[in-house]
């Protein structure tokens, strides 16, 4: 099995004791058997917590929080996601009174919410809210509480409820909330949405996903395959033959999250085709990557079909 390694941080990396180089934001590779039971160290910089695991069956069938991993055709993709902080004191980020529930930010080797109010609780999330600030605002009249991080955003509701987590450039509210979302895609992709709130929970009420800049001929199939993850106009990319089939092809390809490049063993086993690795959940931290090609006539993608 060839094994990759990433990490959100570069980190230098043992194998049974032995070093074997720096992983980070590029994907390095090794030749490893789950049944050796390989025990890997991986320990970052910045004063970072190193993290430790054996590279085995088990470790493959359910990994640890700190890390994800992708399942490719018999070989593994191992994402080091996240490093504890050695740093063991708490620092309040933010803290502020919201509708009687007392809302705080703090870190703690990661970064966590509390919500004390009628009930507690005690929530786990990005780090990109390491700086953060609040805002009471009214959507549609009613009150809500905006946590804003890097590049990211929170939504309380009156109770304490999270009732919206996730990346976002920008939050507005208003009679409705107003969210824009920026996607990693080869076209530059982004959504703008807009959501009704009944003071418990939001509901999208409409959005649009623009592109803003035109793929590159060799990376058509890519944009193709993000432009339905991104619930983006995919038929622009398709030829008249199946262009009609165009509302189809989500259900066809069915729930993935993630597009992304194959391997080179996939090239070496399938030729230089046109094909882009679909990213499906499977469990907790655990994703199984299952590969789908095009054919071209006329400059537009006509068919759609799994590789095997």
């Amino acid at each position: 099995m060839r094994v990759y390694f990433l990490s959100c941080k570069p980190a230098a990396l043992k194998l049974n004791g032995l070093y074997v180089g720096t992983i980070d934001g590029f994907e390095r590779s090794l030749e490893l058997d789950p049944a050796d039971r390989v025990l890997a160290e991986v320990v970052p910089g910045e004063n970072l917590q190193p993290v430790n695991f054996f590279i085995d069956e088990k470790f493959f069938a359910a990994p640890p929080d700190f890390a994800d991993v992708y399942l490719m055709e018999g070989d593994a993709l191992i994402y080091l996601r996240v490093y504890g902080n050695k740093e063991p004191d708490i620092k309040v980020i933010m803290q502020t009174r919201f509708c009687g529930n007392l809302v705080t930010v703090f870190s703690q080797g990661s970064v966590y919410l509390s919500v004390e109010g009628a009930q507690y609780t005690l929530t786990p999330i990005y780090r990109g809210f390491a700086d953060c600030r609040a805002e009471q605002v009214e959507i549609g009249g009613l009150p809500a509480l905006i946590l804003r991080g890097d590049g990211c955003a929170i939504i309380l509701s009156e109770s304490g409820k999270i009732i919206f987590s996730n990346r976002a450039e920008s939050v507005s509210a208003g009679e409705k909330l107003k969210v824009r979302v920026a996607f990693e895609t080869c076209t530059a992709a982004y959504a703008e949405c807009e959501y009704a709130y009944d003071g418990e929970k939001l509901t999208l009420v409409c959005g649009r996903t623009e592109e803003t800049r035109p793929p590159e001929k060799s990376i058509m199939h890519f944009a193709f395959f993000e432009s339905v993850l991104c619930r983006g106009d995919c038929r622009k990319y398709l030829h008249a033959d199946i262009a009609g089939r165009a509302k189809e092809i989500s259900g066809y390809l069915g729930n993935f999250v993630g597009v992304t490049v194959p391997t080179e063993k996939f090239y070496l086993k399938h030729g230089d085709i046109p094909a882009a690795g679909l990213v499906y959940p499977k469990s907790a931290n655990l994703y199984e990557v299952k590969y789908f090609g095009v054919t071209y006539k006329e400059d537009k993608i006509d068919n759609i079909y799994p590789v095997i």
